[in-house]
């Protein structure tokens, strides 16, 4: 027998400044393979098209559909209503700025992030459009394939607890962009120059170490090994600037 589901979803319009903060409670039907996406889209077309949640690939690729779920950041194209209870409590990723209700805009923050991190290739070669592409070993590109998998979609920087304390920490995102990096051998920087991006508090060594990005990342990305991976790196890092400045002061 299908069960009916409760969904009690947050509602607030940013932009309509006497409005308060609610949860909304409605109730539907639950379906063979419902997905909170194919939910809220059913919410929206049959209940109340005034609710605002954010879509557009239903394949977890894009990101957009990132919210909190019972408590956890999810993706809700990625979440069937199968594995929850039928109590389904949903809000709205915390850090980002809120558009309206379940929507948040992490465009901003991905944006600023790339500028922070520096998140290009820096070499002093020049482009030739003539030559082939550079080579690489297949065991390197693969590992950098696998960080590129990101999708943006905010998860493990909504589940952090410093990103949640401290609005300057980079968070696994950023990190795990640095780590990137760090791998590609085209990208002609030094250790001292990433160190000079993350070696701080609001980058590796402001991390915790609870790995709750790891828990809720939807591509399943190693974020505890690119953490502790770069927190060895700038450790070591930190030591021979340490050593260093012993040596010129004796």
């Amino acid at each position: 027998m299908a069960r009916t589901l409760t969904f009690e979803i947050f509602r607030y319009n940013p932009a309509i400044p006497e409005q308060k903060p609610q949860m909304q409670c409605f109730t539907l039907a639950e379906t063979a393979n419902m997905t909170l996406f194919i939910a809220l889209n059913r919410l929206r077309e049959e209940q109340d098209p005034s609710l605002v949640f954010d879509f557009c690939c239903r394949a977890g690729i894009c990101g957009s559909c990132g919210m909190v779920v019972n408590g956890r950041p999810r993706l809700a194209c990625q979440t069937k209503t199968a594995d929850l209870p039928e109590r389904i409590i949903l809000l709205p990723l915390p850090v980002f700025k809120l558009v309206g209700d379940l929507s948040v805009d992490t465009g901003v923050w991905f944006r600023d992030m790339y500028q922070k991190t520096r998140s290009w290739i820096h070499t002093k070669k020049a482009f030739d459009s003539d030559q082939e592409e550079e080579r690489m070993d297949n065991a390197v590109a693969e590992q950098i394939y696998e960080l590129e998998r990101c999708v943006e979609c905010g998860c493990c920087i909504a589940a952090c607890g410093t990103a949640r304390m401290r609005d300057d920490f980079l968070g696994a995102a950023s990190l795990n962009r640095i780590a990137r990096f760090a791998l590609d051998p085209r990208d002609e920087r030094t250790d001292q120059d990433y160190f000079e991006i993350i070696g701080n508090d609001y980058g590796i060594f402001g991390c915790m170490g609870l790995l709750a990005c790891e828990d809720v990342c939807p591509k399943h990305l190693p974020l505890q090994n690119q953490l502790g991976f770069l927190r060895r790196k700038m450790g070591i890092t930190a030591l021979k600037q340490l050593f260093r400045k012993s040596s010129c002061a004796s």
